[in-house]
């Protein structure tokens, strides 16, 4: 699969700019146990705070995913991102309650718009038959990026030599000024749509697949009759719920009930990230070349696994750091794997490039919702029944994501001809060489 020169930097200037977002994300996951045992905030107000962060972020994706559609997602990202910046270094300000709730709160606003928007410049640039691929190593933006900020943040919290003065606050407002560079980037370099500079090979200016940026509303409306959005969505509502318990509340975790130090906590949780990469490159892999492009056998199987793996975790904790690490690697296999390709290709292929970025918004909304419950879940059973116990409710979430989408298991996308975006992405190497 040859790329244009426009295409491997659009790839890349994504990819940074998505994993980026998580430097402003993973950096609470990390300085919760600090608020916990620092701050005097208690395990509700802990659970208060990433509910705020998640209400916003999934109320904030129906509304940036059609917005990216109808003004571009480059305005609508770039916001997003200093918004982000913003709400992190004055969260670092002050460390009570109210403080940390309003701010999270924004931040959530400005993390919704990253996801739908990118998704929808990466519809436009790249073709559809290879988009599980495509999308696959393009997802593990969040994948690695999520590993990078969870060990970022580790680093920086861990380390009293670095700003000694500033202790927790370490955890906000470095992550918050390496996102500020990424967001100068962005906007510099990031183009929406591929544009030829050469006369010969223009493409007419009233071709009718030029005007992927009009959302409108009967758009919207044939994506809402579509049965496939909502099994994806449903899918994809309990699977965030378990990912969100994990990726926010391993290290409490494993303070709390294992006993280990915040520092190897950190590090471990790290993993989940880290070798979950593997799972969403596989993911891709494996539906393009091994299902026909069907996005949910793959997602149905691995969300399975992760269920298995959530029965036992309590099991495999027993044998250590080695077994908790084990437990954490193979969560992050079987969860980012369907992750990507639901909330990625899959919704891709529910919008195709004209929809592209309120299907994502919509599949990625309706999905953190169930973040949005993750919290009080998480802290409401772990107190009230134990660790242990929250792991199998956590299992019967995966295997009920896994069973939403076993009547669209064959689900195939609608390939199509090359529009005049993808054409015209192609060319930029027989026409100029880069952009």
């Amino acid at each position: 699969m040859s790329l244009s020169a426009g295409q491997r930097r659009i790839f890349a200037i994504t990819w940074i700019t998505y994993a980026g977002f998580y430097l402003c994300r993973k950096n609470l996951s990390v300085v919760l146990p600090l608020l916990n045992h620092v701050s005097g905030l208690r395990s509700m107000d802990l659970a208060n705070i990433v509910f705020g962060y998640s209400l916003f972020y999934a109320v904030g994706q129906f509304g940036c995913g059609p917005l990216s559609d109808r003004i571009g997602a480059k305005r609508v990202v770039g916001a997003g991102l200093l918004l982000v910046v913003a709400s992190n270094l004055l969260m670092g300000a002050h460390a009570s309650l109210i403080w940390l709730l309003a701010f999270a709160c924004l931040n959530g606003a400005g993390q919704s718009t990253g996801w739908s928007g990118l998704v929808k410049t990466m519809a436009i640039w790249f073709r559809g038959r290879n988009r599980g691929i495509v999308m696959a190593w393009w997802g593990t933006n969040y994948v690695l990026g999520g590993f990078i900020a969870t060990a970022f943040a580790t680093w920086i919290i861990s380390q009293s030599w670095l700003f000694p003065q500033l202790g927790w606050r370490r955890g906000f407002l470095l992550p918050a000024m390496l996102l500020l560079l990424i967001t100068g980037a962005y906007l510099l370099f990031s183009k929406e749509t591929p544009t030829e500079q050469c006369r010969p090979m223009q493409i007419p200016r009233d071709a009718p697949m030029l005007h992927l940026t009009g959302a409108n509303w009967s758009v919207l409306l044939a994506l809402l009759r579509k049965p496939s959005l909502w099994m994806i969505s449903t899918s994809y509502f309990f699977l965030e719920l378990c990912r969100y318990a994990l990726m926010f509340w391993l290290p409490l975790y494993m303070v709390t009930r294992l006993k280990y130090s915040l520092q190897a906590s950190g590090y471990l949780s790290s993993l989940y990230e880290l070798i979950g990469i593997l799972g969403a490159v596989a993911a891709g892999y494996i539906s393009d070349h091994f299902s026909q492009s069907r996005r949910a056998p793959v997602s149905a199987i691995m969300l399975g696994l992760l269920g298995v793996i959530m029965l036992f975790e309590p099991t495999l904790a027993n044998f250590g750091f080695v077994g908790t690490a084990v437990a954490i690697s193979l969560a992050g296999i079987f969860s980012f794997g369907p992750d990507t390709l639901l909330s990625g290709a899959g919704a891709q292929d529910v919008g195709e490039p004209s929809g592209a970025a309120t299907a994502s918004g919509l599949v990625d909304g309706i999905g953190h919702l169930g973040a949005i419950f993750s919290p009080y879940v998480v802290v409401f059973v772990s107190e009230h029944y134990g660790w242990d116990r929250l792991f199998l409710l956590l299992a019967g979430s995966a295997f009920l994501a896994g069973a939403a989408l076993l009547p669209i298991w064959n689900l195939k996308p609608l390939i199509q001809e090359d529009s005049e975006y993808e054409v015209a992405a192609l060319r930029e190497t027989v026409c100029v060489g880069t952009d």
